[in-house]
């Protein structure tokens, strides 16, 4: 089952052919379908006959992942992006996707945060908002 339309109206702004692993197995091909809802974007990940679907929401910054047997939206715990690869992965190993259409965006809207970084990784509090950021070797300080 797939994640459920927004109510507003949806856009397609992107759709990607790349790799996706799911709870750290070998990558695999995968189609990425980034949609604008509106208030969110959601990316729809097509790893062969299963749907994975993450929505990140604007304002303040929320990441949720569709979860099908609640038929509901779960607050992320982490994610983690490896700009060296492209890579951007959910609650650990989860899910991981190369998509270099969505971290490039990331380092032009922050090109002075972004500036000489690896490894970025955030931390959600329960209701999803972002409550820890860290960078590179300082995220080895960082336990969870």
């Amino acid at each position: 089952m797939q994640a459920p339309a927004e109510k507003t109206a949806e856009t397609l702004i992107y759709k990607l052919e790349t790799t996706c692993s799911l709870k750290g197995a070998e990558p695999v091909d995968c189609t990425v379908d980034a949609i604008d809802t509106g208030d969110a974007t959601v990316y729809r990940h097509q790893i062969g006959s299963r749907s994975e679907t993450i929505r990140i929401s604007e304002e303040p910054i929320r990441m949720s992942r569709w979860m099908p047997a609640g038929k509901q939206w779960v607050s992320l715990e982490q994610a983690g992006a490896r700009l060296s690869t492209n890579t951007i992965c959910f609650n650990g190993l989860d899910l991981c996707v190369v998509n270099p259409n969505y971290l490039n965006s990331i380092t032009e809207d922050n090109p002075t945060a972004m500036d000489g970084r690896d490894l970025v990784r955030v931390f959600f509090a329960e209701d999803g908002r972002i409550n820890t950021t860290c960078y590179d070797e300082g995220c080895e300080r960082i336990k969870k």
